[in-house]
């Protein structure tokens, strides 16, 4: 990558760090990308509301994109850097900064390119919920994008390497709150109340015991810490995923029916709430293998993984559409891991994740 470019999106990385927004809300990160690609590129930048996405058209050729996500999480910063969020309660602790930075990175190189082949950046709002890709998902049709790319920072794996699987790379996952509605007493009369709590713990123990699907518990919420009160109201939230979306979704059913029956045996109300919903993320063969051979040209380590990983990742909605591939690169194999108080995007990284984008669209061109 141009030493020049690299040192301007090394600085926007870290402005964006400085600056970041939870999902739904990422007005600011949108436009200093925007402003960033306006000021640095001639290309194209369309302003979709939530989103936005820059190109280059090539009449008669099919279209290619490449994804950035650009929301951060609800955590304070934990660490002292020069670039730490201003922020209070909110930081860039999954590397959205630098997923956004290195598109913008390939944005400024795709000026040195003989581009031949239409290409659009996409730059996606809330991916941490899982809302963002069915909002930009409709430009792969609109445009006729016949295949896409993403990247993700990840810790474990050796700084700079290239990490790759055919087929599912990221699990299924779900939200659900379980909200049950009783009867509230006087603590020294709880036979005059239906208090939650039991029912809740017997539906914590069966879920405990259930096999199928990964069912994290993320929340109970029984009454107060008021000793004269039972309680008539109370919560669980939890997390169902698995490698697949019809398992995950079979699973997430089973524990809503469970807890529909214990509620009627209890007489009470269920309240029922979904979120942040995500599809496996799967990669097509042919497009790893452009991967590869973009990985393999830049002299860049190759890493097949083993299995999928447990978390989600909403770039499954683009590649249930069109062909994609997601790949990841090594943040180091003692890294901190995303999505704790030690973690920052990885600079040395930077540079690579543009080098990527740059190869896999250059190998488009070519095969």
């Amino acid at each position: 990558m141009n030493s020049e470019n690299l040192r301007k999106v090394t600085e926007l990385r870290h402005e964006l760090h400085e600056n970041p927004e939870l999902s739904g809300h990422e007005t600011g990160t949108k436009r200093r990308l925007m402003d960033f690609l306006e000021a640095n590129t001639r290309l194209a930048v369309v302003d979709c509301g939530s989103w936005f996405y820059a190109s280059r058209y090539v009449e008669g050729t099919k279209a290619i994109a490449f994804r950035a996500d650009m929301d951060a999480l609800p955590m304070d910063e934990g660490i002292n850097i020069p670039h730490a969020s201003r922020n209070p309660c909110i930081s860039h602790k999954c590397g959205h900064d630098g997923h956004s930075a290195a598109l913008c990175g390939f944005g400024l190189e795709l000026a040195g390119l003989d581009v031949k082949r239409s290409v659009y950046l996409i730059f996606q709002h809330s991916e941490e919920n899982g809302q963002g890709a069915r909002e930009c998902s409709g430009l792969l049709r609109e445009r006729s994008i016949s295949e896409i790319y993403a990247f993700h920072n990840w810790s474990g794996w050796p700084e700079g390497s290239i990490v790759v699987r055919e087929g599912v790379c990221q699990y299924a996952s779900a939200g659900i709150t379980l909200t049950f509605g009783g009867m509230a007493s006087h603590a020294s009369e709880p036979e005059k109340s239906s208090n939650p709590a039991y029912v809740i713990a017997r539906l914590v123990s069966e879920i405990e015991g259930m096999k199928g699907a990964l069912c994290t518990i993320v929340n109970v919420n029984v009454g107060g810490r008021n000793f004269g009160i039972s309680p008539g109201e109370g919560s669980i939230s939890l997390t169902v995923r698995a490698e697949r979306e019809a398992d995950m979704r079979r699973s997430y059913n089973a524990i809503i029916s469970r807890a529909e029956e214990l509620a009627e045996s209890a007489s009470m109300t269920l309240g029922k709430k979904g979120s942040d919903y995500f599809p496996e993320t799967s990669s097509d063969k042919v497009c790893v293998e452009r991967v590869r051979r973009a990985a393999k040209s830049l002299g860049l380590e190759v890493v097949d993984m083993a299995g999928p990983i447990r978390a989600s990742e909403d770039f499954g909605i683009y590649t249930k559409s069109i062909h994609g591939a997601i790949f990841y690169i090594g943040n180091g194999t003692n890294y901190p891991a995303i999505h704790t108080q030690g973690y920052d995007f990885n600079d040395n990284i930077l540079g690579s994740a543009v080098d990527m984008f740059t190869g896999i669209y250059t190998d488009s061109v070519i095969q």
